[in-house]
């Protein structure tokens, strides 16, 4: 698979994580919509998937886009060059704790770089970098993220989930794999997609 179009297919802010890239067919940021569910068929470029709420949704899929896929993975997987995605929040250590972590491959590297708000967990942070030094804490891995413009240190907590992003193609939306769309709606219950992820061996997108 061509890297140019693994980076253009998806921009990834640490799970919840997907941030935005131009909005499909002109549609504004706030037209756009994120759906998670469970693969039920795929038919050409329909696909149709139960949602965490237990509707039908039916997914058209941009013709040509690229499947990301996502893969379990452990802290002890990140090492110091790597490029990741962390969503965390403050402790009382008054050092950022992750809530979860996405590795990016290396042809990905700088996708959506930075240190922003994160609205999915209180005063959250989302934080887009490359791992500048990692250290062994009592407490679980501490990381050292730098981007342009500053720096974040986070720790690791174990349990923490952890994944790392895998090229994956259309024959990995096998009925019962979970999924992650965004596009916009097209109708009731319908989604025009033009970015999507699969869980690989029975690992839930974020």
């Amino acid at each position: 698979m061509d890297r140019s179009h693994i980076r253009k297919s998806v921009l990834l802010f640490a799970t919840g994580a997907v941030v935005g890239l131009a909005a499909f067919h002109d549609a504004s940021a706030a037209d756009r919509i994120r759906v998670h569910g469970t693969v039920e068929s795929l038919d050409g470029e329909t696909l149709k998937i139960k949602n965490t709420d237990g509707k039908d949704v039916t997914v058209t899929m941009k013709s040509g886009m690229n499947v990301l896929g996502v893969k379990s993975a452990s802290a002890a997987d990140i090492k110091p060059g790597d490029f990741v995605g962390i969503g965390s929040q403050p402790t009382s250590s008054g050092v950022n704790g992750a809530v979860q972590v996405v590795i990016f491959p290396a042809s990905m590297k700088g996708t959506g770089e930075g240190d922003r708000p994160w609205d999915v967990k209180p005063n959250g942070s989302m934080t887009n970098a490359t791992v500048a030094n990692a250290v062994k804490d009592v407490n679980g891995p501490m990381l050292t993220l730098a981007y342009k413009g500053g720096q974040r240190k986070i720790s690791i907590p174990d349990g923490t989930k952890v994944v790392a992003l895998t090229p994956a193609t259309r024959d990995d939306l096998k009925s019962g794999a979970g999924v992650s769309v965004q596009g916009v709606s097209s109708g009731e219950n319908m989604v025009a997609a033009d970015r999507l992820s699969v869980g690989l061996d029975g690992v839930t997108p974020p």
